[in-house]
Parts: structure tokens; sequence; C-alpha cells
């Protein structure tokens, strides 16, 4: 029985020996992380310029930047020098909140005033992106 006994003993001495290894082997493993550390802090010296490279200066579109006349309604509101429909969009925005006729609830909603219900053809309420094709009818 005592041979027994042994023969038990031996292969119980053999696994602790293989977990040995397995714990050896994360160990050789953290080495590398470090030296991978060093190659991701000279990869964004690279980003940069290329991010430079990309961030060309863009042309305006000549369309865009075109003086138009306002109708004698729009006029009413933007006024009745010939300007860019870029500007005429800022000054209608610029209006809007002076008078305070954005919506507070939906602030996609503009309420329209009696200057902006001429502009709008009409309509007491208009959304924020029919409002610029609405526009676009009184600009010649």
């Amino acid at each position: 029985m005592a041979t027994a006994k042994k023969a038990a003993k031996k292969p119980a001495a053999k696994k602790p020996a293989a977990k040995k290894t397995a714990a050896k082997k994360p160990a050789a493993k953290k080495p590398a992380a470090k030296k991978a550390a060093p190659a991701k802090i000279a990869a964004p010296a690279k980003k940069k310029p290329a991010a430079k490279k990309t961030a060309a200066k863009r042309k305006p579109n000549a369309a865009f930047m075109k003086a138009m006349t306002p109708s004698p309604v729009l006029a009413a509101v933007v006024g009745s020098t010939p300007i860019p429909r870029t500007e005429v969009t800022k000054k209608i925005w610029d209006y809007i909140k002076k008078n305070k006729l954005q919506d507070p609830v939906n602030r996609r909603q503009i309420n329209a005033d009696e200057k902006l219900k001429a502009v709008f053809g009409g309509k007491g309420k208009v959304s924020m992106f029919e409002m610029t094709k609405l526009v676009s009818n009184h600009l010649k």
C-alpha cells in the first residue's frame, strides 16, 4: 500500500510543476506589452502632419456669396440692399432671436409675427428647415 501512496504523490508533484510554467508565460507577456507602449507614443507624431495635409482650405461656393436683391416683403426684415443668401439667413435668425419668435418648447419651430407671415406666405408657424425654402422665393 505504501507504493500506491508514492504513486499517487508523484502525479500530484507533476501538476504543480505544470502550473509554474503556466505562471511564467504571463510574465513573459508583460515585457512585450511594455515594448509596445513606446511605439504608441511615436504613432501620434506621424498622425499630426497627416491631419494638417487633409485640412485644406475650402473655397466658398460662388452661388452662396452672390449678392441677391430681397423682395420688398423680405426687405422689411433684412434690409433692401443686395446681400448674399448666407447673410439673409443670418439676419432673419437675428430678427427671430431679437423678437423671441422661436417656439420655447419645440425650438425647431418659428412663430411668425406680421412681417415674417408675409415672408412665409401667410403661415403662422414654420420649421427652421422650411424657412430657408420660403425665404429663397423672395430673393432675385
